[in-house]
């Protein structure tokens, strides 16, 4: 039997190096970690999230919007896809054609919840 076993770094760095889980690390053959990505992996991400979505025509996020949006992820695709969401949610509300960065800085100021994740 096999088990593949996924999660964030957190479940590796916190939860599978204490002594009581020694015996499920021992088993563990095989652990990659993947990298942040950088500005223009971040770019060619959410574009890939888009187009898969159908927007194949028009530009949702500005230059600068990406830029504030890998600003604020570092990279972290989970991160980049709640900003990406809660972006594109409040452009929605206010009828926008282009999301921009002040855009993004107001959906982290007022729309996101920093609790367990933090921005």
């Amino acid at each position: 039997m096999a088990l593949v076993l996924v999660g964030q770094s957190e479940l590796w760095e916190d939860k599978l190096r204490l002594k009581r889980y020694d015996a499920v690390r021992q088993r563990i053959d095989i652990n990659c970690v993947l990298p942040h990505l950088d500005r223009a992996e971040t770019e060619k991400y959410i574009q890939s999230h888009l187009n898969y979505a159908g927007v194949t025509d028009r530009e949702l996020f500005s230059r600068r919007a990406v830029d504030e949006i890998f600003r604020m992820s570092c990279g972290i695709p989970r991160l980049i896809n709640r900003i990406c969401e809660k972006s594109l949610m409040y452009g929605c509300q206010q009828n926008l054609q282009v999301i921009d960065d002040q855009d993004v800085l107001y959906v982290s100021d007022h729309e996101m919840i920093s609790g367990g994740d933090q921005l």
